[in-house]
């Protein structure tokens, strides 16, 4: 048997770090909102030749639409995310710049949502947050017969999306991801799987003091710990060997999508046995 919990405070000072680390870059950094939450367009052209990104400005300036970010890619393709305009304008737009520039545009992307619905969406991803958050509370409180079990499960996925939202902040501000509804897929996929390795270490946990009621919790705690870390382990690697490589070879689109996958993954392997359970013994101790 391993003596996890022997350096709890080592696992809680890494995890201190990391989270500071992020809240820091959301005060200073922020995010990149998407439309889907902020309203707006997205258009995306493809151009037969190399343009000059002012030239591109100039034009829509001069056409009165608002600019949030132009990114032009290595493959000759334009990125823009602006203010909401009607696809009147947008062919408007398109047609002006084929004829100043002497180029060819093939449209590849548009969509716009307005304000109202960018609300709308924000409202429904905090309630779908929320009734996740609570049934997990609620499941695990009746399914271990202890609130103590709820309250470490939760508590360790709020570490969890916290490393997360830290860690897109940084992405966001280096790489130019966008906070869109992919992040938010993500966020209830990391919950769900860190409950889930959360549940094996908790249910060992409960096995073994049904048979051994007078021994010491943190002992119990260690022994699950030792028995459940190798299949956890095999578990979460097999996961991030395959988001590694759809990482490397995936598409743009959901590159940001699978690299938040793979952070979730890892940081709720590490959550479970390094986080939760040691919270656990915690309140477990401070009880009696």
């Amino acid at each position: 048997m391993i003596n996890f919990l022997k350096y709890k405070w080592v696992y809680f000072l890494i995890s201190t770090i990391v989270i500071v680390t992020g809240l820091f870059s959301i005060v200073f950094y922020g995010f990149n909102v998407s439309i889907d939450f902020a309203g707006g367009s997205n258009i995306e052209y493809q151009f037969n030749k190399n343009i000059n990104k002012k030239d591109i400005e100039t034009i829509l300036k001069n056409n009165k639409v608002k600019i949030y970010t132009t990114t032009i890619s290595n493959k000759g393709s334009l990125h823009l995310r602006a203010a909401s305009i009607d696809e009147k304008k947008e062919k408007q737009i398109r047609d002006e710049m084929e004829k100043k520039m002497n180029l060819k545009i093939q449209l590849l992307r548009f969509e716009t949502v307005g304000p109202t619905l960018g609300k709308e969406t924000i409202i429904k991803t905090m309630t779908a947050s929320l009734i996740a958050g609570v049934g997990i509370l609620l499941y695990l409180t009746f399914a271990f017969k202890n609130l103590k079990y709820g309250f470490a499960a939760i508590l360790a996925a709020l570490h969890d999306l916290l490393v997360l939202f830290g860690s897109y902040s940084i992405i966001s501000h280096f790489f130019g991801a966008e906070l869109d509804l992919l992040f938010v897929t993500a966020i209830l996929t990391t919950m769900s799987f860190s409950v889930h390795d959360t549940i094996v270490v908790f249910d060992k946990i409960r096995e073994h003091r049904k048979k051994e009621w007078k021994t010491d919790f943190s002992t119990i705690a260690n022994r699950a710990l030792t028995e459940t870390m190798v299949r956890s382990l095999n578990n979460s690697l097999t996961i991030i060997l395959m988001l590694v490589a759809l990482t490397l070879v995936g598409g743009e689109v959901i590159r940001f999508f699978v690299i938040m996958l793979l952070i979730g993954t890892i940081t709720g392997t590490y959550s479970s046995p390094f986080v939760a359970t040691p919270l656990l013994e915690f309140m477990v101790k401070r009880e009696r």
